[in-house]
């Protein structure tokens, strides 16, 4: 970068991807603002520079980006890759060009244990959600392992874990000579916390007699709105609570009761056929549990309208899943244990084959296709019905 791009720089002002220093700055400091970099989108640290963007350059500029190396690699945890670039005006002051990019290693903290984020004004710590996010971006914690700290396992229905260990492993946890407790670690819906066994949030979700009691907006919201307009008033609507399975249970009920359902005379007996195909119903139903994001503070939707069935998951793709790769069959986990829970139970497979599965039954039966798009902080699943056009 030469002395006239970076001046061009420099009248943008501090922004999401640049900010200003004079030099000295605190290690801490520089820490936290190479820190909030890596856990963003990456930007760069002009150094000599104050806030109103005036250029103060620094004394001694290969000593300055020796320290900063330096406090990249041992203030930072992971240490963090930069690249440093001298700029040089023709009054003598030089600028260091801090540049940071995205860290492939996220997230990213200090020294001192806290981690930082980039905002449109500056910098801040990560708050809760959005720390775990990063997390969970990275691969190296699953929100859904994630323990409830004011649940016990008291909350949890051992019955109904007796009962689909049973079924899916076809004998009981006693004859192996296994505790409840030691079953709830292994299937990572429990976990010690401070000597004290709590539920995962997978567990309380799949497992709980109340897991609305702690995490309030992991329901499904299902109404039927006449015309093709979500303006309109819903005709008939329900909020769905319970456990996982309960939650797709009753979501199929209101989906047959307000798709009409046609009889088919195979041998002796009607058949009931719902107007779009059950196993597709049942598997997008399924995704939307047990792939939204729940650190997301919204429920799943279920929308009927006169031409199409929307389904709608908060939060975003999961890692490097993007709307063509979706619909290849690409198979990220953003939820495993709960993905899990439906898998062993033989409601879905481990192939990544149920989009594809959604996509030909439900194009054989109405003559199109599904779609799928992201709308606001919503995964948004339309399926067409049977006469609609576009």
């Amino acid at each position: 970068m030469d002395a006239t791009k970076l001046q061009e720089s420099i009248k943008q002002g501090e922004n999401l991807q640049q900010e200003f220093n004079r030099w000295p700055i605190r290690p801490q400091e520089l820490a936290a603002a190479l820190v909030a970099f890596a856990n963003s989108s990456g930007g760069k640290l002009l150094l000599g520079v104050d806030n109103n963007g005036a250029i103060r350059g620094v004394s001694d500029p290969d000593e300055v980006m020796r320290q900063v190396d330096n406090i990249a690699y041992n203030n930072c945890e992971p240490p963090i890759e930069i690249h440093q670039e001298k700029v040089e005006f023709g009054d003598g002051d030089t600028v260091i060009v801090v540049n940071v990019p995205r860290g492939e290693q996220r997230p990213y903290r200090t020294n001192s244990g806290i981690y930082y984020i980039r905002t449109s004004t500056g910098r801040r710590q990560a708050m809760r959600q959005e720390l775990l996010r990063l997390f969970q971006a990275a691969e190296s914690l699953y929100y859904d392992e994630t323990p409830i700290q004011h649940a016990t396992i008291d909350d949890l229905d051992q019955r109904a874990v007796q009962k689909f260990f049973a079924e899916t492993r076809g004998f009981s946890w006693e004859t192996v000579g296994l505790t409840f407790e030691q079953v709830l670690v292994n299937l990572r819906l429990a976990q010690v916390v401070d000597e004290v066994l709590r539920p995962t949030l997978a567990g309380i979700l799949v497992f709980g007699y109340q897991p609305q009691q702690f995490v309030p907006h992991a329901y499904i919201s299902a109404l039927r709105i006449p015309g093709v307009s979500l303006a309109n008033d819903p005709s008939d609507q329900k909020r769905i609570d319970g456990p996982a399975l309960r939650l797709l249970e009753d979501a199929m009920r209101f989906l047959y009761i307000h798709l009409p359902v046609p009889h088919r005379i195979r041998g002796l007996e009607p058949e009931a056929q719902p107007e779009l195909p059950a196993v597709a119903l049942r598997e997008v139903l399924i995704n939307a549990i047990a792939h939204r994001d729940y650190t997301i503070q919204g429920p799943v939707r279920v929308l009927i309208f006169d031409d199409r069935v929307e389904i709608r998951s908060p939060g975003q793709l999961p890692n490097s899943v993007t709307l063509e790769s979706l619909q290849l069959g690409v198979h990220v986990l953003r939820n495993p244990s709960i993905y899990n829970f439906f898998l062993r139970l033989a409601m879905v497979t481990d192939a990544g084959s149920g989009i594809l599965r959604v996509i030909a039954r439900v194009k054989a039966e109405t003559g199109r296709p599904p779609m799928w798009k992201i709308e606001g902080n919503e995964v948004v699943v339309i399926l067409y019905r049977a006469g609609s056009s576009r």
